[in-house]
């Protein structure tokens, strides 16, 4: 699943493409036909996004909110010469052509029309997000001291801070050396502090980058990455691996239905 730097990489990038312009949205899949119909030759007043929700407000009042979910892709074509535009190919949920950039959403989890005023009901279920500058990781701390859940699974949960995958949760923990599964209570003012400021800074590298980069510069040799093009990482992906610091076997197991990954004598 795309992690909360990727949408808003995509925010920005819809907003160059196609804001402050009238946009031409369809559903060729057939599955969004009103909700194009709704914002079809609209001015797209602006792009943004928070946590995992990507949200294109639209002059008149509607906005359409998308959630990429575990499968939903955006990807882009040349759009200025109407007459190679190129037909869609599979199942495109979302068709959206400005001036001179088109792109196809397929396979989201949510993509759907709602009013302005809506907008505030989707962030009021989730956290705060690092990325944006007014973000306050107060309310993030205050449940996050009160919980006996492991840290691990805090750290995903969406309603607690948005944004967090399972790349960032993992390399996250293993930065600041803490067990995945030490309770939210055990976790300290100081150490959520560090987790907080390490995280704003990780994820607006993966914004600038387009690729999340983990691993300190002194680390980063040895072994190479989990997938070919990816930075390499500290723990994730990289289950019976010794660990770059102290050549311990990664360990992993499922927790709350995701792998966790860790290095048991770092993170002890």
């Amino acid at each position: 699943m795309p992690e909360g730097h990727t949408l808003h990489r995509l925010a920005r990038l819809h907003q160059r493409r196609f804001g402050r312009a009238p946009v031409r949205v369809g559903s060729p899949q057939g599955r969004f036909v009103d909700g194009a119909a709704a914002v079809d030759g609209r001015i797209l007043r602006k792009s943004h996004a928070w946590g995992k929700h990507l949200f294109h407000e639209y002059d008149g009042g509607n906005t359409v909110h998308v959630h990429l979910g575990l499968y939903g892709t955006f990807t882009e074509f040349p759009a200025a010469d109407v007459d190679d535009i190129p037909d869609p190919v599979g199942q495109v949920r979302m068709r959206m052509i400005g001036a001179e950039y088109g792109t196809d959403l397929r396979g989201p989890t949510v993509c759907e029309v709602i009013a302005k005023a809506e907008i505030a009901d989707v962030i009021a279920r989730l956290g705060p997000d690092p990325l944006r500058p007014d973000a306050d990781p107060a309310p993030a701390w205050a449940r996050i001291t009160k919980s006996r859940r492991p840290i691990g699974a805090l750290l995903m949960d969406q309603s607690i801070i948005a944004g967090i995958g399972n790349v960032y949760r993992n390399e996250l923990l293993y930065r600041h050396r803490i067990d995945p599964f030490r309770p939210g209570i055990q976790i300290g003012a100081d150490e959520f502090d560090a987790m907080w400021t390490d995280l704003v800074a990780l994820m607006k590298v993966g914004v600038r980058r387009g690729k999340i980069v983990v691993v300190r510069p002194e680390d980063d040799h040895g072994a190479p990455s989990y997938r070919e093009g990816r930075p390499r990482t500290y723990v994730y992906r990289r289950a019976g691996d010794p660990c770059r610091v102290c050549s311990t076997p990664i360990r992993t197991v499922e927790l709350e239905g995701r792998n966790v990954f860790w290095c048991p004598h770092c993170q002890s």
